[in-house]
């Protein structure tokens, strides 16, 4: 039997590459103090900014 499984990179708020997305991300959409706490929030089960975007407009959407 082959084995599949793999590892899916999340990200890594302690990077900086990452800080530096987010501080973009908080200052374009201007993101107020609950977005933000959701964004940290959502970080460390996101694969990219895209799926952070994602996972966003999926919470606010609740």
């Amino acid at each position: 039997m082959k084995d599949y499984s793999f590892s899916i990179q999340k990200m890594n708020i302690n990077d900086k590459s990452v800080l530096e997305m987010l501080n973009k991300l908080i200052a374009i959409d201007r993101l107020n103090k609950t977005q933000i706490l959701q964004m940290v929030n959502l970080v460390s089960i996101s694969n990219d900014i895209n799926d952070l975007k994602d996972n966003l407009k999926w919470e606010s959407s609740k």
